[in-house]
């Protein structure tokens, strides 16, 4: 019988954007190229949650060590003149 391996959850944060044809379109922050896109915000966030386990595959051991051990993440919006 094989082993199976213990696995760990990870809470990370994604930003979602509403694009100009109607799509959510979500990504997250923390892994690079790791975004999808949903017609409706509950697919876009099941879409990407198989997305981030995707691109944790293709992460290191220690790679992922970092992510999950991330004590805080903030966003924050600034204003520029144009």
């Amino acid at each position: 019988m094989a082993k199976k391996s213990k696995t760990t959850k990870l809470t990370l944060p994604v930003i979602v954007e509403k694009d100009e044809d109607g799509f959510y379109v979500v990504e997250c922050p923390l892994l690079k190229s790791c975004y999808t896109q949903g017609k409706t915000l509950d697919e876009a966030l099941r879409n990407i949650r198989e997305v981030i386990e995707l691109c944790l595959e293709e992460e290191s051991e220690d790679e992922v060590y970092d992510i999950a051990h991330i004590q805080e993440f903030s966003f924050h919006t600034v204003a520029v003149e144009v």
